[in-house]
């Protein structure tokens, strides 16, 4: 498996990167710069499958290989058992290290949070010492920080970061078509936006929605949750968007304790699937008992669960979880505010009001408040300058 796995060792290609010349929507991830590459590291990289973090790494690696393909060692975990098989990995490749001489390497251990205790033999391999040349970046989907593994590494990370994969933002996937901005070539190209989402590998057509339904069921099921339970906690969900609800309003639909409720949402939102947004009153205070809104966050995925839950999520919702999301992305909290007029979107003195018409008055709101007819949003949107590794 670890030759099949690492071919650049034998001067042969990987197949990500020949799949990749052939894509006809190509990007080397922004993400990849964020990593740390000195040693000790260990990185963790985060996000839903399908996203884009293996291909990413994969070129990451055409790139580390061309002073010595040996320092380079990658394997996919989801065929490992526990954290046993996973340790006998890492010793063949120490071995194998060490015999061709190699002093610092890159390891990249590809979905761990498949495997079970994962975390037990990156323990004991830093805690050994066998790693403290190295650079180690794990990769996971979600699920990899519930339960608060990533934590038991407190002191042992080295110059290693935290990376949150999201899919492309609109500024992102606009310069998929165009290099400068032009209104127009926005306004079809976010109309692309909002069928396709960021997901690249649906936009190349490698992904189908049905597919994203499955993993995300999939991951529930890694975490000893309902898929029926939640398809009806997110059908709730769908059904109140996009005005504020409560863990007892859901809980009250659905037919479930309000403690249920809250934990499925939450469990979303750590899928990334997800966006609470609290209240933000108008003394500055965040009122997180107050009714919150609950944002879908990617246009791709709210096709995938209105697909599961057999509902329609409207073009105007769509416009308002896209700047709630975007926001989020940049400065890591979003507030909304309703007293007599509704704020939808308060981030780093911002305050946004997303409204679907083409044409709108915005007299009766403050001038602090930026109203945005559908028409403004991919503008709005594209405007927003992407800083990385500002999510929680």
């Amino acid at each position: 498996m670890i030759e099949t796995q690492n071919p650049w060792w034998f001067g042969e290609p990987d197949i990500s990167w020949l799949l990749f010349e052939n894509l006809p929507y190509r990007i080397r991830p922004k993400w990849l710069d964020e990593l740390s590459r000195e040693p000790f590291s260990l990185n963790f990289v985060v996000g839903p499958r399908r996203v884009g973090k293996t291909l990413g790494i994969k070129l990451l690696i055409r790139e580390l290989i061309q002073d010595n393909p040996y320092q380079v060692f990658y394997f996919s975990c989801d065929v490992l058992e526990d954290y046993r098989d996973l340790l006998e990995i890492l010793r063949d490749y120490i071995k194998l290290k060490k015999r061709k001489g190699v002093k610092s390497s890159f390891i990249f251990l590809d979905e761990v949070s498949l495997v079970r205790d994962w975390w037990k033999a990156i323990k004991f391999l830093i805690d050994s010492g066998e790693l403290r040349n190295d650079v180690v970046t794990v990769t996971g989907s979600i699920s990899l920080f519930i339960g608060r593994y990533v934590e038991t590494f407190g002191g042992r990370r080295g110059k290693g970061k935290d990376v949150s994969v999201t899919p492309l933002s609109f500024r992102d996937y606009y310069g998929l078509f165009y290099d400068d901005f032009f209104p127009g070539k926005a306004e079809e190209v976010f109309e692309n936006y909002l069928k396709t989402g960021g997901y690249l590998a649906y936009l190349n057509g490698t992904l189908r929605v049905e597919e994203l339904v499955s993993l995300i069921k999939a991951d529930l099921k890694a975490l000893e949750r309902s898929t029926g339970l939640a398809r009806e906690v997110m059908g709730a969900i769908i059904d109140k968007a996009p005005s504020p609800t409560s863990f007892n309003s859901i809980a009250k639909a659905v037919g479930i304790s309000p403690h249920t409720a809250r934990d499925y949402v939450e469990i979303f939102e750590a899928l990334r699937v997800l966006l609470q947004i609290p209240y933000l009153g108008g003394d500055g205070r965040v009122y997180p008992r107050k009714e919150r809104k609950l944002a879908l966050r990617d246009p791709l995925v709210s096709k995938a669960m209105a697909l599961w839950t057999r509902r329609e999520v409207g073009k105007d919702t769509l416009y308002e979880w896209l700047v709630q999301e975007h926001l989020y992305r940049i400065f890591g909290e979003v507030f909304y505010y309703r007293n007599s007029y509704e704020i939808d979107a308060i981030a780093d003195g911002l305050r946004v009001e997303v409204k679907s018409g083409r044409n709108v008055k915005s007299g009766r709101y403050p001038r602090n408040v930026r109203v945005l007819s559908g028409k403004d949003v991919p503008e709005f949107l594209y405007g927003l300058q992407h800083r990385p590794s500002r999510e929680r």
